[in-house]
């Protein structure tokens, strides 16, 4: 059951919202300040109704502790007829929730507090999350409470203290390393190193070399003797990150390692014991790299003894309230910026992006946004704008009615969002769809402009 507080002086507001919500809400009717905050000093609401009802005297002084009540972070829906909309949008700026006309329709005002109360259980789920992972094991770096990413957990602690090797796949930036790096920390090995290497990143002609090192004048250029990942790994773990990029010849002689479990530097015929433990990781399909002739099947088969599957983000979309604030905590720290939250519109915007980049790049938003938001809140204006364009969302996704001529506005920003969508973000081909300019069209899908709807008539007329 979901606990709302309604500040109103209209005592036949509470039966009528309670009968036609359902036994899903409870609504506790407070007139007065004095009632309200003593429903808040106990805890007794998880979100309120604040309405604040132009027919009354004494309304600048509502509007006031409205305010207070917002900046205070309780989760709110501002209530208010036509007359005093303007106000009621200014406050959902100030950090509102939502804004319901009165008198309210009720499927709208259902959505704002179904989502006031999922809000709150992610909230809750981050906590409980974070708390979980630091008490029983060290995946620390690793966030989400989803089903997916708690499968992860469970092969995670299930791998972390065997020899076998492990198989990481996913997307780029879905945190494979950071996986690796939990089954390291989880295991016997903890205190030993983990060395992580990219094969990707190093030459086809240094590889080998690097992975097991060499002794002095093995090839030309070598000045000493130097150790390889292999050894350097010691006793700790070897990270094998993009073992997809390896050349054939490579995979030859990191078969032989793995068969006989010792290796010899470059230029040395000395065997060394393997005593690392490796865990590999791939965003390519390597079955499919095996039918091509790209990957050796006989490799294939040793490394894939234990798989674990990071997901794409777009996967498990309910993780990305709890990551986007571990991240707002994570960097406001870094950057000694006081950051307190996000606002409920860019939240929603982020819940709504496809996240092409994954979790790397829900970080980079998230940082990139604390450094240019101008308070201690993140807001839509502090998004990319090409999350802005892919949601289109602001203030009137949350108000249920409007002006025609604001509905038929939002209908042509709605159509030209679809259009860009259609044409996979090509501006002049969704233009030409639509048979209209694309400048008319960038008029619509930017969300930050105070004279949309005024240019967007006077284009329509241009290019009628």
């Amino acid at each position: 059951m979901i606990r709302i507080g309604l500040y109103s002086g209209d005592r036949a507001l509470q039966p009528l919202l309670s009968s036609a919500l359902g036994k899903e809400f409870q609504i506790s009717l407070e007139p007065d300040e004095q009632g309200m905050n003593r429903m808040l000093s106990a805890g007794d609401c998880d979100a309120l109704i604040l309405d604040l009802d132009s027919t009354q005297g004494y309304l600048k002084d509502r509007i006031t502790y409205s305010e207070r009540l917002i900046a205070s972070q309780i989760p709110t829906v501002v209530m208010a007829d036509d007359d005093i909309r303007s106000t009621a949008a200014e406050l959902v700026r100030q950090g509102a929730f939502g804004y319901c006309r009165k008198p309210p329709s009720i499927r709208d005002l259902k959505t704002l507090l179904g989502r006031i109360a999922e809000n709150a259980l992610l909230k809750r789920e981050l906590q409980t999350a974070q708390q979980q992972l630091g008490a029983s094991c060290s995946c620390d770096q690793l966030i989400g409470s989803g089903p997916q990413m708690r499968q992860v957990y469970d092969l995670v602690r299930r791998v972390a203290n065997l020899n076998a090797s492990v198989l990481v796949t996913g997307e780029s930036g879905t945190g494979k390393e950071l996986i690796a790096r939990a089954i390291h920390n989880l295991g016997a090995r903890s205190n030993r190193p983990f060395v992580a290497v990219s094969c990707g990143a190093i030459p086809e002609t240094l590889i080998e070399a690097e992975l097991f090192g060499h002794e002095k004048g093995a090839f030309t250029g070598t000045v000493g003797a130097r150790e390889g990942y292999l050894e350097k790994a010691a006793d700790g773990t070897l990270f094998l990150d993009e073992i997809g990029e390896l050349s054939l010849s490579t995979q030859v002689k990191l078969l032989r390692v793995l068969q006989q479990r010792e290796f010899s530097r470059l230029g040395s015929s000395r065997l060394i014991p393997l005593r690392a433990r490796l865990v590999f990781a791939t965003h390519r399909d390597l079955a499919e790299l095996v039918a091509q002739g790209k990957f050796r099947q006989d490799l294939y088969y040793r490394i894939h003894v234990m798989r674990i599957d990071a997901p794409p983000l777009q996967e498990h979309p309910e993780d990305i309230p709890l990551l986007a604030t571990h991240f707002l905590q994570q960097y406001a720290d870094m950057y000694e910026k006081p950051m307190k939250d996000i606002e409920p519109g860019a939240m929603a915007m982020l819940q709504s992006y496809s996240w092409p980049g994954n979790v790397r790049e829900l970080e980079n938003v998230i940082q990139r946004a604390i450094i240019v938001a101008s308070d201690e809140r993140i807001r839509v204006e502090d998004l990319p704008q090409n999350i802005q364009a892919e949601n289109v969302l602001c203030i009137d996704e949350y108000l249920p009615t409007g002006s025609f001529e604001q509905q038929v506005y939002e209908y042509k920003v709605k159509l030209a969002m679809n259009a860009v969508r259609d044409n996979n973000g090509n501006k002049t081909l969704a233009a030409r769809a639509l048979q209209i300019s694309r400048a008319y069209l960038h008029r619509l899908i930017r969300i930050d402009e105070p004279d949309l709807m005024l240019e967007s008539s006077n284009q329509e007329i241009s290019t009628a």
